[in-house]
């Protein structure tokens, strides 16, 4: 986002924040449902957008409009919202969409964290990511853009039943309509992502050749926690073909000690000679 649409962004995310400070978990849940389904017709509707985003209408006035669109339709808190976001300045119709579709995942979020389930959710999220990847047929199916959201929704909602919490089913199926634009394993890791940031936490992604203990798992989130000066959280893939050792990537860093990685690094040394 532009500096305009961050400002926007985070007006309305402070008035979130202290919606959600005082409202009971399921309350915020459906308003985080509300606010996706708006999400949803913008981006059905460029020419929604637009006039939303329109720096030419005054603040009010796009309130107004949302308001004559939505009426009795979303309940008052997630009106409120909703409001605050489009009376802000938007550079771009994208953005305005950006930031409706992050408002609604942040109050699912917000939902868990009130409910004391918001460690539990980035988990699941994360071993459903990891399930996902690891059976290509189930990743081809989800990933269909072709195949409509609902179809892909229901699929998951099978998955995922009795297995996971309530938000982490909801916040799979944003991650099926592509939230934020990306692929659905890239909208997972993003979800991951700001579900670690709201607990005020970095991810660590690790891949190891076997499992590390519970003990080892914990150590390193230690050491990294040391190094970043931020609680770090974990997230361990098993892939045997990088034989030993660990690699660690957190944000654009990648610490890579792998065996494959010396022996990749030794055969390109000695195909230079």
């Amino acid at each position: 986002m532009q500096a305009a649409s961050r400002e926007s962004y985070a007006a309305a995310r402070q008035r979130l924040d202290a919606y959600a400070g005082d409202a009971a978990a399921d309350r915020i849940a459906t308003t985080g449902d509300e606010i996706g389904l708006v999400a949803g017709l913008l981006r059905r509707e460029p020419r929604l957008r637009r006039a939303l985003s329109d720096p030419a209408r005054a603040g009010e006035d796009r309130v107004g409009l949302l308001g004559n669109l939505v009426g009795d339709k979303i309940g008052a808190d997630s009106r409120e919202l909703l409001g605050a976001l489009v009376a802000g300045r938007w550079s771009a119709p994208s953005e305005l969409l950006e930031g409706t579709e992050r408002l609604g995942v942040e109050a699912l979020l917000a939902s868990a964290d009130r409910a004391g389930e918001l460690g539990e959710v980035e988990d699941e999220l994360f071993r459903f990511g990891q399930l996902v990847t690891a059976n290509p047929e189930l990743s081809n199916v989800l990933s269909d853009p072709i195949a409509p959201v609902a179809q892909r929704a229901e699929l998951t909602r099978s998955l995922l039943a009795d297995k996971a919490a309530p938000v982490t089913v909801k916040l799979v199926e944003v991650a099926l309509a592509g939230f934020g634009g990306r692929s659905f394993t890239g909208a997972l890791t993003r979800l991951v992502e700001l579900a670690a940031d709201r607990r005020d936490r970095q991810v660590a992604y690790v891949t190891v050749a076997a499992p590390l203990s519970d003990d080892e798992e914990r150590r390193l989130g230690v050491k990294l926690t040391e190094l970043y000066g931020r609680e770090v959280s974990v997230k361990q893939t098993v892939d045997p073909a990088v034989l030993g050792g660990l690699s660690v990537r957190i944000g654009s860093d990648l610490y890579d000690g792998t065996i494959l990685r010396r022996l990749t690094d030794t055969r390109n040394a000695l195909a230079k000679r």
